[in-house]
């Protein structure tokens, strides 16, 4: 989706603390050299793990994924784990982010961070 539209918002909530914050950017897909870094840098079973699933697809049952599991671990035992294919990543350039802190009576605290000619505007916004 990303490739065809590439502005997208992150959301980051934590409920006991009362806090959000959103951030508007647009996504690119970093290069395939930044993607095999990561992707070494990784735990081992991470990068096995990423062979074992295709993220986000239905699945049958928990056995399948696990029997996926063992079969990638024995086709690595003893072996560096490459980076598959179609593994990699998106670096998202933020345009704007809200820093929303909750209060009592609902006058909640919210400043918006703006970009604008290549520095941040910051405004307090009303609850």
């Amino acid at each position: 989706q990303l490739t065809k539209s590439p502005y997208c918002t992150l959301l980051f909530l934590w409920l006991p603390l009362e806090r959000q914050i959103i951030i508007r950017g647009k996504a690119a897909k970093v290069s395939t050299e930044e993607s095999e870094e990561y992707f070494n840098s990784r735990p081992r079973e991470s990068q096995i793990g990423a062979w074992v699933s295709a993220q986000s697809q239905k699945i049958k049952d928990r056995k399948d994924l696990e029997e996926k599991l063992d079969h990638y671990t024995c086709e690595f035992e003893g072996k560096l784990v490459m980076k598959p294919e179609n593994w990699g990543g998106f670096e998202v350039t933020p345009y704007e982010i809200e820093f929303w802190q909750g209060r009592e009576n609902r006058l909640h605290d919210r400043l918006l961070y703006k970009t604008q000619n290549d520095s941040w505007d910051i405004v307090r916004l009303q609850p």
